[in-house]
């Protein structure tokens, strides 16, 4: 088991979480059942605590119960809610559909209670509503959740956090993607709320000679153009290094979640974690200012 993973209480609530959670996103897909249960398996071995998943990440919740069920007390569980995901009938975003999803979250999970539960990307219209937290809220009052959070960006997330009824904020934030800097980390900090960062490697799009999937095209776009300035200084050669440790350089987020289908990717990232991180502050700044001067009007990518 790893030793020397930094842990952050997360926000206000009772939870310590390694500041690498791992993301079950690409799990979801794979078909390959045996890998996807070492890698699940491989990851509490080396001390990750933090498994974050949702009702529309295809197969992940079953893989969970399915690989890692007897293991509950060694990890903290976050879902999200609110999509009509697989062949559930019903209408997004509505109480039943939220509830409906958290059981069958616990279902497929084997666990009798899930640590966190966050609406999924929802828009501002559907926050002001407020069917979809009370829903939420009403889960925590029974017991089936412990904290409640909200997943997105830019207009949304500010909403989410300067509403104040949220333990937890899951958002977007990388070396292209810089927005939760100017402003939304700070307020959610106030708010005293656990920060969760997706997307942390921007979807290995720095040092690419091609975008590697269609979603990532902007992350894409956009480190072309950052890095058309120049070698960064002090810059480790390994840019999924550089990645990593230009999210883990700032101190608001408590985790950030990395999905991997392969367990020695999932075993480089710990080791560059442990090993290889701090970055130089001087290459942290060149980041900064480029995207200050670059991509200041650049939204958050969903």
């Amino acid at each position: 088991m790893m030793t020397g993973m930094k842990k952050t209480q997360f926000g206000k609530t009772d939870m310590l979480v390694t500041q690498l959670g791992f993301g079950l996103a690409e799990i979801g897909s794979d078909t390959n059942r045996a890998r996807a249960t070492e890698v699940l398996n491989l990851a509490l071995d080396e001390g990750i605590n933090f498994l974050d998943t949702a009702a529309c990440y295809g197969e992940s919740e079953e893989l969970i119960g399915h690989a890692v069920a007897h293991r509950r007390d060694e990890y903290y569980l976050a879902t999200k809610a609110g999509h009509v995901a697989g062949d559930y009938d019903g209408e997004a975003w509505r109480a039943k559909t939220i509830q409906d999803s958290i059981a069958r979250s616990l279902k497929r999970m084997k666990t009798d209670y899930l640590d966190l539960v966050c609406l999924h990307t929802c828009s501002v219209e559907v926050l002001e509503h407020g069917e979809a937290i009370q829903a939420l809220q009403d889960a925590r009052a029974a017991g089936d959740i412990r904290y409640i959070g909200y997943s997105g960006d830019n207009e949304a997330a500010t909403w989410a956090v300067e509403s104040g009824v949220f333990d937890a904020l899951q958002t977007s934030f990388n070396l292209v993607d810089q927005k939760a800097r100017y402003g939304l980390f700070q307020k959610a900090k106030a708010n005293t709320m656990g920060v969760i960062v997706k997307r942390p490697i921007a979807n290995s799009t720095w040092g690419a000679t091609t975008s590697p999937r269609k979603y990532a095209d902007e992350y894409f776009r956009r480190a072309q153009l950052m890095q058309a300035r120049g070698k960064l200084p002090d810059a480790p050669d390994n840019r999924i290094l550089l990645a990593l440790g230009f999210t883990f350089a700032h101190d608001a987020i408590d985790v950030a979640i990395v999905g991997t289908k392969t367990p020695a990717y999932m075993t480089s990232n710990i080791h560059m974690i442990l090993n290889d991180l701090p970055l130089s502050n001087t290459t942290i700044d060149a980041l900064h200012q480029r995207f200050d001067e670059m991509g200041r009007d650049w939204p958050q990518q969903s």
